[in-house]
Order: C-alpha cells, then sequence, then structure tokens
C-alpha cells in the first residue's frame, strides 16, 4: 500500500470550511513581514475567489489572481 503524494491530492479552496475544488490562486505577501519577491499563495473556489481577494486586497497585500494550472477555469 502507497501513500498519496502531495501531488496526486486535490487542491482546495482556502476559504474556512470550504472543501471544493481550487480554480483561483491568490498570490500575496505581507510587505512588513516578507521579502518583496516572495509570495505566499490562497487557492480559492469560483465561490470564494471575490472575498478572499478583498480580505487580501483591503490590507494591500494582494499581488496577482490567476487560474491554477490544469483547473478549467476561465478568466472573466
Amino acid at each position: 500500500m502507497s501513500m498519496p503524494s502531495p501531488a496526486d491530492e486535490a487542491l482546495v479552496c482556502s476559504a474556512r470550511g470550504c472543501r471544493a475544488d481550487a480554480v483561483w490562486a491568490l498570490k500575496w505577501n505581507n510587505p512588513r513581514l516578507h521579502d518583496a519577491d516572495r509570495r505566499k499563495t490562497w487557492l480559492a473556489c469560483a465561490e470564494h475567489r471575490s472575498s478572499l481577494g478583498d480580505f487580501l486586497d483591503a490590507r494591500g497585500f494582494l499581488r496577482a489572481v490567476t487560474p491554477v494550472p490544469g483547473s478549467p477555469t476561465l478568466d472573466t
């Protein structure tokens, strides 16, 4: 019996309690704590993309929103 690798596991939304597949990657950093080049990533499903993005943007942390590689998401 083999253990599944992290690459085999589905990527899920970072919103609290959400278990939906992630289709967006929200790249962010806190300039008071992180070097300018460092990016942390929250994953988001279609439903939570705006709420997670708004949370990060209101604090000046959001740097980019990109589709998760391999997801069927279209940027609208």
